[in-house]
């Protein structure tokens, strides 16, 4: 299974590591990464395989909310199927 990750805050020195940090405690293989700064916004968007996790999804998806919250970010995991649901036309 793969999650979309999406990560959405004012630029900062780290966002990245710290996101690609809990990916790694959790045992998220990270397959693509995009990210942009708008001006001072940062946006970023990862793809993750997630068949391997340490612990449940849901737990995972909390602890990214958590770290989201603890950096003045939103950070939103969704299950792919979910994602593409919901752009399908």
């Amino acid at each position: 299974m793969r999650a979309v990750i999406t990560v959405i805050g004012k630029d900062t020195v780290g966002i990245l590591a710290k996101v690609s940090a809990l990916c790694a405690t959790y045992g998220a293989n990270i397959i693509d990464v995009t990210q942009t700064v708008m001006q001072d916004l940062f946006c970023m968007i990862m793809l993750c395989e997630t068949d391997s996790l340490s612990a449940p999804f849901s737990e995972f998806v909390d602890s990214a909310e958590k770290l989201g919250e603890e950096n003045h970010l939103k950070i939103h995991v969704m299950h792919e199927d979910l994602f593409n649901s919901m752009h399908r036309i």
